[in-house]
């Protein structure tokens, strides 16, 4: 579980200004759910550029990179929560569930109700 608490870790030294301050925004709910267009908004750059830049610096699209800073949000909300599959679907700013089922998987190799059931059993509700 450790692994989802660093998403930041991930951007290279030799990144602009902007882009690590992009992606230290994206780490906020309020910026993911707005999904690659608020992270775009949060570069100050036009769309195209901010694309090439991830790709080159990062290894991947403003989507994919916003997609799983949302997928290790909700895998942390399905361990430590009770909240459904849909509400942590809504929370991360996805409508669709079945999208929301396949990016899941995509990142964790697992569906969500797999993953509560693996990890939510080790953590310590309160009484």
């Amino acid at each position: 579980m450790a692994e989802l608490d660093d998403a930041t870790a991930d951007i290279p030294r030799a990144a602009p200004d902007w882009l690590a301050r992009a992606c230290t925004a994206a780490q906020t709910r309020a910026m993911f759910q707005r999904g690659a267009s608020g992270f775009v908004a949060a570069a100050g750059r036009q769309h195209a550029h901010v694309a090439r830049v991830c790709r080159d610096l990062l290894g991947v699209t403003p989507t994919a990179y916003v997609n799983a800073i949302r997928m290790d949000y909700a895998a942390r909300q399905l361990t430590g929560s009770s909240d459904s599959l849909t509400e942590i679907a809504l929370d991360c700013g996805i409508e669709n569930l079945s999208h929301f089922h396949r990016l899941f998987k995509a990142r964790h190799g697992m569906t969500p109700k797999a993953w509560r059931r693996r990890y939510q059993h080790s953590v310590i509700q309160p009484i």
